[in-house]
């Protein structure tokens, strides 16, 4: 949804041709993709009547963005989805990024025969007048269609967007977070009604800065390691560009919000926290309205980069999620940072488990018992006294995709400047989080799917999410060293497909 694209999107046809580094790259197994066409954002993301929605930016009528509805697709599990049709699709204005909510106590009056409605707020964008304006529609049946309520909050801006709606208990209001994007500011708003919208406060300019402000997000969470009953709120900003790994990314702050005011915690720091390191973890948002049976903050993220969404080499899809994760907060000699994990639910997706002990890395690569391109797998690795340790994924053409950790400097890093053939200049690249390993030890869990890697450091102290694209079908696991090291323990494990 992303203003600074539509010159060049609206530009190009909308169907594009097979042609040129454009390639029949596999479907993922287990990331979310749709069947067909553009997606990007995550949106809506809700629980409702035992199902998790997943909203998205999406166009019906072509691999590239422009024409922008959402998408949608359900999923009881949150591992295997259903595609449904669009659900709001574009009008006169095109619906860009936003989110939902269940109305319990029917505050907006659109509740029907004593059920909820699911509300779905939107930024509308006008593309005659370039106006970006707030919009609602709700629905009656389980999110399955929308009907339009119409405009609820207009600013007269150009760059005004991404909705994140959620009910604040303590001061019983309606919260809607926005943002002036252009001028890196969170606006605040309040409601009692979800129809008609006050101004509360702002929020910015701070932490790290570029050319837009988009997609917040807002929750409280309870502190790992922190004083008994401690919780603080967690405000997810995501930028356009000048993002960590230099594309589009994620940052966080952590303080608290009284239902009208964010405030930075005093003992949060000038320099920006990210999200994840790697190139493609944007417009990071949560699900709302979670059952109270569980407790957990689940998040997921557009895997993919602004500068090379448009180029990827797949067809006929373009655009996947990454996998949903759980996050949370914990109290570090630092400050307060988050941790994030894959939802437990991928588990039920195992099969063929295989294990390794104690294998000893030096200069000269050794295979992996790692099956193939839809694995998670668990490394334990000693670095010893190596000055390197790489994981390197190969196709039968050469191409790779590296996993290593540098030991004396506190990294590891995605090297992607090798991952399949040349299709745009800011992909090869090599994406570093910065890890405390002064004992020398690290873990890394691992999880590929065809054309993504997530790689979560040490319990999801950091995240580095990277696309690579492959010349050729197999992917070979191999292990080395400069120096000696050891992987102490492995496990791996193919992971089965769900069905759609």
């Amino acid at each position: 949804m992303k203003t600074r694209m539509m010159a060049a999107a609206l530009a190009a046809t909308f169907f594009s041709s097979i042609s040129g580094a454009q390639t029949a790259d596999p479907r993922p197994g287990y990331h979310f993709a749709p069947a067909r066409n553009w997606m990007n954002d995550p949106n809506g993301l809700v629980y409702y009547d035992g199902e998790y929605h997943l909203f998205y930016q999406y166009n019906p009528h072509g691999d590239r963005w422009g024409h922008m509805s959402w998408g949608h697709a359900v999923s009881r599990d949150l591992v295997t989805w259903t595609e449904l049709p669009v659900a709001l699709p574009e009008t006169e204005v095109m619906a860009f990024s936003g989110s939902a909510v269940i109305d319990w106590k029917n505050a907006s009056g659109l509740g029907r025969g004593g059920k909820p409605a699911m509300l779905a707020f939107y930024t509308g964008f006008d593309p005659k007048t370039k106006n970006q304006s707030q919009y609602l529609a709700y629905s009656n049946d389980r999110g399955r269609t929308f009907k339009p309520y119409g405009k609820v909050l207009d600013i007269g801006s150009t760059e005004f967007r991404d909705p994140k709606v959620f009910w604040h208990e303590p001061s019983k209001r309606w919260v809607m977070l926005t943002v002036k994007a252009v001028e890196n500011r969170l606006s605040i708003y309040t409601s009692t009604d979800l129809r008609r919208w006050t101004h509360a406060s702002d929020f910015g300019p701070t932490g790290a800065r570029g050319k837009n402000w988009e997609c917040p997000d807002l929750f409280e969470l309870p502190v790992k390691g922190g004083r008994a009953g401690e919780k603080r709120w967690v405000l997810g900003i995501n930028l356009g560009d000048n993002g960590v790994a230099g594309g589009s990314g994620g940052q966080y702050f952590v303080g608290d919000f009284d239902g009208t005011t964010f405030k930075l915690d005093p003992s949060w720091g000038a320099e920006p926290q990210w999200m994840d390191h790697g190139a493609d973890f944007y417009a990071a948002v949560s699900w709302n309205d979670l059952p109270k049976t569980d407790p957990r903050r689940i998040w997921i993220g557009w895997a993919n980069d602004w500068r090379y969404a448009n180029n990827i080499p797949t067809y006929p899809s373009r655009g996947l999620m990454s996998l949903p994760r759980t996050v949370e907060l914990t109290r570090t000699s630092a400050g307060y940072r988050i941790l994030q994990a894959p939802v437990r639910e991928v588990e039920k997706l195992r099969t063929a488990h295989r294990a390794a002990a104690d294998l000893e890395l030096g200069t000269m690569p050794i295979a992996l018992p790692v099956d193939g391109a839809k694995t998670e797998s668990v490394f334990e690795i000693d670095t010893k006294a190596a000055s390197q340790v790489t994981i390197a994924l190969t196709d039968e053409l050469g191409y790779q995709t590296l996993i290593g950790v540098n030991p004396g400097v506190g990294e590891v890093f995605v090297d992607r400047t090798r991952s399949g053939p040349h299709f745009h200049d800011a992909f090869p690249d090599r994406h570093i989080a910065p890890v405390e390993l002064g004992s020398g030890k690290v873990r890394l869990h691992v999880f590929v799917d065809e054309s993504i890697v997530e790689v979560y450091i040490n319990d999801g102290a950091k995240v580095i999410t990277d696309r690579f694209f492959r010349g050729g079908k197999s992917l070979l696991w191999s292990a080395s060293a400069l120096g000696k090291a050891t992987i102490r323990k492995l496990d791996s494990w193919k992971l089965a497909a769900p069905s759609r």
